[in-house]
């Protein structure tokens, strides 16, 4: 059996708005953006260089869903974003107004901080010790 995860669906408020903070201030790729009618988007992003798991950037339909936008964790971190380079693109990502709500600091597993997206869900940005 192969099987991986191909995408995480995202609730966001705004197509556009999502779009440009992903692919500006975390400078993902736009992967696909496909009108499917009645004002919905198929839109996947994805970090530089990853055939990896994507963001479904869903656009909320109800009040329900807009309820859970910014809060699709109950507050947790959500998503973790691995780096080859923390120091680059944690001054990247500051100089482009990301809201960094934890400093970095060293653990175990390699330096580590912890920021927030446009809707308010919080990311690690992690970048691994290697093991030898």
């Amino acid at each position: 059996m192969n099987q991986h995860l191909s995408l995480i669906s995202l609730v966001v408020a705004d197509y556009d708005e999502a779009i440009a903070f992903f692919t500006g201030a975390l400078n993902f790729e736009l992967c696909e953006d496909t009108p499917l009618g009645g004002g919905k988007r198929w839109v996947v992003v994805r970090p530089p260089g990853s055939s990896g798991c994507g963001l479904l950037l869903a656009k909320a339909d109800g009040l329900v869903q807009a309820a859970r936008i910014g809060d699709q964790t109950g507050g947790r971190v959500f998503l973790f974003l691995e780096t080859d380079d923390f120091e680059r693109d944690h001054a990247r990502m500051i100089a482009a107004g990301v809201r960094f709500v934890r400093p970095p600091r060293q653990e175990a597993y390699g330096i580590v901080a912890v920021f927030e997206d446009l809707c308010g869900n919080r990311w690690d940005l992690v970048q691994s010790v290697k093991r030898s």
